[in-house]
């Protein structure tokens, strides 16, 4: 093992001004997908803990990005300086980047190097809110707070590195002499797989909601309050990903500028696809859709489409869709009712699961020969490496700041607990404790 300069497997080409102008602005909406799931989160949580679930939402970004700019963008070294490698069998193998602290040299980095670092960002900020959702009325700002410092200056600079900035899954084509290395153009795996994999980790750590699964062995329902919230949440983050999946493909995959509309098409028609197969799943088990159920398709299709956008096909593109909004619900019973896992925004199946859906489905879809090796591998890094760490970490931090709320507060809701005030004041919010 050693440390060497940064060895990128193929250089990006030149940027013009017209393109750099196109792909900051694409960034600059690219939060819209941002806001949405904050939305989401917040909608399907309980009344009494909207406010901690939002000032969660909002904080969380905030804590990612100031541990991001302190660490974590040196450890995805995408502002180049050296990096570690091991060598094996002959190979070279990028573990993790050494790049400056506090983003010094980014003023006169490269404008496509700039743009990349600005993605991670966003990347790291829509990372840090999936386990938040999941953990929703028991997880405390404190823990949460520190689980986003983790992920922002550890978890994901080592995901970013390996697969976007030169790291040892983006050299698989030369390493292993394949035409392809792992792709993943809009964050499937770096941001939706890995923010899935936090949020397993945070439930099996915090247990589930009180009252969630008692003694008698059912589950019980506990919808969201608001379900405008969570709707309206798709349509803004329906935005963010069409910025977000086209940027992606310029900074990423270097698509050209004439294939950009297309990735964009794609992406709608994912999300579509799938409302349309999670309503009409819905619709025949329950003899009515069911609202929060297809937002969660309309979700995990945009997810999918993260992966592939920029390689599949308009018919592709909806048969990408329509699986994982088969697939959502389905998923969602199954962990709810077999496996007694409380995720209250169904992040494991709409981010982790669409996601690996996702990156399966790019490897159909690319153009290059050998390209769903390369993905099964890049899924089996994710699956082997990154959930063990990651539970690993938070099991370490649980011991210094707990999880979960203590009874009392989680009786009578987070926003009070936390933050001493709800978000309805002036409605009477638990009538079902104030009449007899």
């Amino acid at each position: 093992m050693s440390v060497t300069p940064p060895m990128l497997p193929a250089p990006a080409p030149a940027m013009s001004d017209a393109v750099f102008a196109l792909t900051l602005a694409l960034l600059l909406l690219a939060p819209m997908a941002i806001a949405g799931v904050a939305l989401i989160n917040t909608g399907l949580s309980r009344s009494r803990s909207a406010a901690q679930a939002m000032l969660g939402n909002l904080a969380l970004v905030a804590v990612a990005s100031i541990v991001f700019a302190f660490i974590g963008a040196s450890l995805t070294g995408s502002l180049g300086l050296k990096q570690v490698v091991l060598y094996a069998a002959g190979k070279p193998w990028s573990l993790v980047g050494l790049g400056p602290f506090l983003l010094r040299g980014l003023g006169v980095a490269p404008p496509q190097v700039q743009l990349a670092v600005l993605f991670e960002f966003l990347a790291v900020s829509m990372t840090v809110l999936l386990p938040w959702g999941s953990g929703a009325d028991r997880f405390r700002l404190a823990a949460g707070f520190a689980s986003a410092a983790i992920l922002a200056g550890i978890v994901f600079p080592l995901a970013a590195h390996w697969i976007w900035a030169g790291g040892w899954l983006a050299a698989l084509g030369a390493n292993f002499s394949m035409v392809a290395s792992f792709l993943d153009g809009g964050g499937a795996a770096t941001v939706h797989v890995i923010g899935g994999l936090s949020a397993l980790a945070v439930i099996w750590i915090a247990g589930p909601r009180r009252g969630k699964f008692p003694r008698e062995g059912l589950s019980t329902a506990m919808p969201g309050h608001n379900a405008i919230y969570v709707l309206f949440g798709c349509m803004l983050a329906l935005v963010g990903w069409l910025a977000w999946n086209v940027a992606g493909a310029i900074l990423w995959a270097h698509t050209p500028l004439t294939a950009l509309s297309g990735t964009a098409i794609n992406t709608l028609l994912s999300a579509c696809g799938a409302l349309a197969a999670t309503y009409s799943v819905t619709r025949f088990r329950f003899g009515k859709p069911d609202a929060s159920l297809c937002a969660n398709g309309w979700l995990a299709g945009l997810v999918a489409s993260s992966a592939c956008a920029a390689f599949a096909s308009p018919v592709g593109s909806l048969f990408v869709g329509g699986v994982a909004g088969v697939l959502t619900p389905l998923l969602v019973e199954l962990l709810e009712l077999a496996l007694s896992i409380d995720d209250p925004t169904g992040a494991i199946t709409v981010h982790g699961a669409a996601g690996l859906w996702g990156l399966i489905a790019a490897g159909f879809f690319a153009p290059q020969a050998g390209q769903l090796l390369a993905q099964l591998i890049g899924i089996a890094a994710l699956l082997g490496f990154f959930f063990p760490l990651i539970y690993l970490l938070f099991a370490l931090l649980n011991r210094f700041v707990p999880f979960r709320v203590d009874p009392d507060g989680e009786r009578m809701g987070m926003d009070l607990h936390e933050i001493g005030g709800g978000a309805y004041p002036e409605f009477v919010i638990h009538r079902d404790e104030s009449y007899r």
